[in-house]
């Protein structure tokens, strides 16, 4: 696996281009916004976009999903259906954190814990990591021990859970019970800031290392 992580947004959030470097075919990851950014990146790769995928609905991560999906003629795909009041609600998100006006989308496909997404020749595993939001997932290449993390676990951080529908408890149950199990040696590519990796956050992250129980 290749990718690119691509900040946009005036909130810098990790939009990653993701490609099989075989095939050359890519997924877009979380594309909240700056399309031609985004553009410019796959074509100086030479790879070819054939897919969205979402880990949530927050305008940061998925603003200009519906309008890329139309530009490309491509399938959006994620997030778990519990985010559907997000994404129905990107117009006024959009208003609220002064975004360019959005266009309106239903993803072609939800996503539930244990599906898979194939990007060319490679397999990404779907996890179901509510906390954040309630339909939040990720996406786990095993063979390359690299995870799409969205804004479940940060660097040194983790999700914010004051949003409608988040939860603490059960944010803290996904990164240990469904993101820790994937091994130390993952590296995690998160929704904003730095890449880590699982070993290092559960030996220093203050919300969720080992030694803080």
């Amino acid at each position: 696996m290749a990718y690119r992580i691509i900040p946009v947004t005036a909130f810098q959030q990790n939009c990653t281009l993701f490609w099989c470097p075989k095939t050359k075919e890519a997924a877009v990851v979380d594309p909240g916004g700056d399309l031609e950014t985004i553009l410019a990146v796959a074509e100086q790769e030479g790879v070819t976009i054939k897919q969205i995928l979402l880990t949530h609905g927050h305008i940061d991560h998925a603003g200009a999903s519906g309008t890329l999906s139309e530009h490309l003629d491509v399938p959006i795909i994620g997030p778990q259906k519990e985010d559907l009041f997000w994404i129905e609600g990107l117009e006024q998100q959009s208003q609220m954190f002064g975004f360019a006006q959005v266009q309106a989308f239903t993803p072609t496909q939800w996503l539930e814990d244990g599906d898979s997404v194939q990007v060319g020749e490679l397999t990404l595993e779907v996890l179901h990591c509510p906390g954040h939001t309630p339909g939040h997932v990720i996406f786990f290449d095993r063979a390359n021990s690299v995870a799409q993390v969205g804004d479940v676990l940060f660097n040194g951080s983790i999700g914010r859970t004051d949003f409608p529908k988040g939860d603490h408890a059960t944010l803290i149950a996904s990164i240990k019970e469904k993101l820790f199990p994937l091994g130390d040696e993952v590296r995690f590519i998160p929704g904003h800031g730095p890449e880590s990796t699982f070993g290092y956050e559960r030996q220093t992250n203050p919300f969720v290392a080992d030694r803080w129980g």
